[in-house]
């Protein structure tokens, strides 16, 4: 029988493994030297340095401006009012054109006098008014509120009104009113002056209306106008069968303010 030859254990056929050294930190790469290029650029593409107006005009603009805003609204209204101005005056100028219209005419036709003494005054005179319409397209409503005066000197002798009545185009209306007067006592004065110029039959009487209207062209009625006369009229006596002897109407209207259809 051979003799036996024991094998060592596996771990002793391992060859021991050197140590390894101890690490190390890794140490930075020394930095390059710095290096300088060259760039070149066209001449065409070179920029100037700005001006610093430049920047100061920037500034300006970059901030808001409340001035500049105020003077925008203030533009855009004015440019608004001149636009309605405009158009109302070419609305105007179109009215007259197409309607042409004329002012009215009036006169007294005729005064009788009644109740007229010196010692107490209490009068009561009809007068019949002419009122001419020469327009071709206008008419016109006399509305309520109206009043008629007669004066001698400042002394009112007595009032009234006129009637409600509507005087179309192309129109001649002839109407009266009664005017009444309270008892009036008259200044030493103005007794003496009446009674001279009686005695040359030459009284001086001023007629004072006021009539509110109402213009229709149409289908369209204006706010309500206000037309005044005055007439001086002198008539021979203060009497019954009164002539006149001499007579000026002048009259004026207030514009009208407001459009009805």
């Amino acid at each position: 029988m051979g003799d036996r030859v024991d094998h060592p254990p596996d771990s002793a056929l391992i060859s021991p493994q050197p140590e390894s050294p101890p690490s190390r930190p890794p140490t930075k790469p020394a930095s390059a030297p710095p290096r300088t290029y060259v760039v070149k650029i066209p001449k065409d593409q070179v920029y100037r340095v700005p001006p610093p107006e430049n920047a100061q005009k920037f500034n300006q603009l970059a901030t808001p401006n409340t001035h500049r805003c105020r003077c925008h609204w203030c533009f855009w209204f004015t440019g608004i009012l001149f636009t309605l101005i405009s158009l109302l005056a070419l609305t105007a100028a179109i009215f007259y054109l197409v309607v042409r219209p004329k002012a009215l005419e009036y006169s007294i036709d005729s005064i009788d006098i009644r109740g007229f003494n010196m010692t107490s005054i209490s009068p009561e005179f009809h007068v019949t008014f002419r009122a001419n319409n020469p327009n071709r397209k206008i008419g016109f409503h006399y509305e309520k509120n109206s009043s008629v005066e007669i004066y001698f000197k400042d002394v009112m002798l007595c009032n009234g009104v006129l009637p409600e009545f509507y005087q179309p185009s192309n129109n001649l209306t002839v109407f009266k009113t009664t005017l009444q007067g309270n008892v009036i006592k008259l200044r030493s004065r103005e007794e003496t002056e009446m009674v001279k110029v009686q005695s040359r039959e030459k009284v001086p009487l001023t007629v004072k209306l006021i009539a509110p209207l109402k213009i229709t062209v149409g289908f369209v009625k204006t706010g309500k106008i206000t037309v005044k006369v005055d007439c001086d009229v002198t008539v021979d006596k203060l009497a019954p069968g009164a002539k006149i002897v001499s007579m000026h109407c002048y009259y004026r209207a207030y514009v009208l303010w407001a459009f009805k259809i």
